[in-house]
């Protein structure tokens, strides 16, 4: 291991923990009955608490760990509504011609997820220091440059995007690096602290009557007529519904949704303090960064502008810093040449959670019990959105279902969540990566 890559003072964990108190957890005592048990106090499970607050039922949320452990707040903290999901869809035309109206639904929900988040920032409070800053996605090749376009008009008439090409010669309006050729700058994206966006959403749910117990992991759950029953070591509670949300961290309490997503770890690094004047220059418009390479990287400036806080899949899988971080860094340097000696303060990692067909799910188990999960990468605005729709599900006010709601949520035989073939895809898409750059 390279030492000269850490600051004396750093730290494995992640930036935006130096802002909350990670270890300080609510632990409110377990009641006996309630309405809706929330398994998972991340950003869906909150998101859920809150709507179903406002709509007058109790519900208690159920956090294995601390609150904030997972990836709610272990993120990029980059926030999208309907662009990612757009990825590869160019060809979605339906028969007339026009765009496939189950994709036009789906992108257009993907949209409303960002409207959401924007919505419950400001309707609750938080502050999180929330930017509506734009987003430049770096084309890797031309050819995948030629990709953007063709998704522009369909991104722009459906999700709103704002978005529009920027071709290389004028790439330096968007980032300090000749790195890519050129890329699609989005309007419609923005950017948020994840912790303190987490904090809110928790202080929000209690002053909506949810009761937060964390270090509290759900037990054996059960189902005698109408009412639940979820074992916890701290007691039982009987409730009426059941939400699961737990995403990435998904496991053997519902081995059936185990089944159906794929556990993908995501890392990140942070710098230390640049110099003010270099620090300006690196990203001149302050947007969030991501790129079309299959093994990706999406980027940003610190809150406070100082410092760059840079993620990427080092590995698909869970590594330490010693592996991760070196790794992050040679990837920050082929796009910043410039920041050569700059040293590594913060590196961490969290699981996001990928589905077989590429898109979130919500709905209903056969058992009965509630979900949403599965947002592939970009789960900020998303599971935050379907979280607040599955809390609407739950009270029964006709709300309308989403595009996502009870499609087949499909699995492949013989997976059984634990994705062995992992580092195989990861060797994979990075040769695929080194081929499309060397006949670029």
């Amino acid at each position: 291991m390279d030492r000269s890559l850490f600051h004396p003072a750093f730290k494995a964990r992640p930036y935006w923990w130096d802002d909350i108190p990670i270890g300080e957890t609510p632990e409110a005592e377990l009641p006996a009955r309630t309405d809706v048990v929330i398994v998972g106090g991340g950003l869906t499970g909150l998101n859920c608490a809150i709507e179903l607050g406002r709509g007058g039922a109790g519900c208690v949320v159920l956090e294995a760990e601390d609150f904030g452990f997972g990836a709610s707040t272990r993120n990029g903290g980059g926030v999208s509504g309907g662009i990612n999901l757009g990825k590869g869809m160019s060809g979605a035309r339906s028969r007339d011609g026009g765009i496939d109206p189950v994709m036009r639904a789906m992108i257009g929900d993907a949209a409303e997820s960002f409207a959401h988040i924007q919505t419950v920032i400001a309707r609750e409070q938080i502050d999180c220091r929330w930017e509506r800053s734009g987003r430049f996605v770096g084309a890797f090749t031309p050819k995948h440059y030629d990709g953007l376009a063709a998704r522009l008009d369909l991104l722009n008439a459906v999700a709103e995007a704002g978005a529009e090409m920027v071709p290389r010669a004028r790439q330096r309006e968007e980032i300090a690096s000749d790195y890519y050729f050129g890329g699609m700058r989005i309007g419609r994206s923005g950017k948020l602290h994840p912790g303190l966006y987490h904090r809110g959403l928790m202080r929000a749910a209690e002053r909506h009557g949810a009761v937060l117990v964390g270090r509290c992991p759900a037990g054996r759950v059960t189902r005698n007529g109408t009412t639940w029953s979820v074992e916890t070591p701290r007691g039982t509670v009987a409730a009426r519904e059941v939400m699961i949300a737990t995403n990435g961290y998904t496991g053997d309490l519902t081995p059936d949704l185990k089944r159906r997503v794929i556990p993908l770890a995501s890392h990140i690094i942070a710098t230390e303090p640049l110099d003010p004047g270099l620090a300006r220059s690196l990203i001149p418009r302050g947007r969030t960064l991501s790129d079309t390479k299959r093994v990706l990287c999406y980027y940003r400036m610190s809150p406070d502008g100082t410092r760059v806080i840079f993620g990427g899949r080092a590995r698909f899988t869970e590594v330490g810093p010693a592996v991760s971080a070196p790794a992050l860094h040679a990837m920050m340097l082929e796009r910043w040449p410039q920041l050569k000696g700059i040293r590594i303060t913060h590196a961490w990692s969290g699981n996001t959670a990928f589905t077989f067909d590429h898109l979130p799910h919500i709905g209903v188990t056969a058992k009965g019990l509630h979900y949403a999960m599965g947002c592939n990468g970009s789960g900020v605005a998303m599971l935050s959105y379907l979280g607040a729709q599955a809390g609407r599900t739950i009270l029964g006010g006709g709300n309308r279902l989403t595009a996502f709601d009870g499609r087949d949520f499909p699995t492949r035989p013989l997976y059984t969540g634990h994705p062995w073939f992992l580092p195989a895809i990861g060797s994979w898409y990075r040769f695929r990566d080194w081929l499309d750059r060397r006949v670029a």
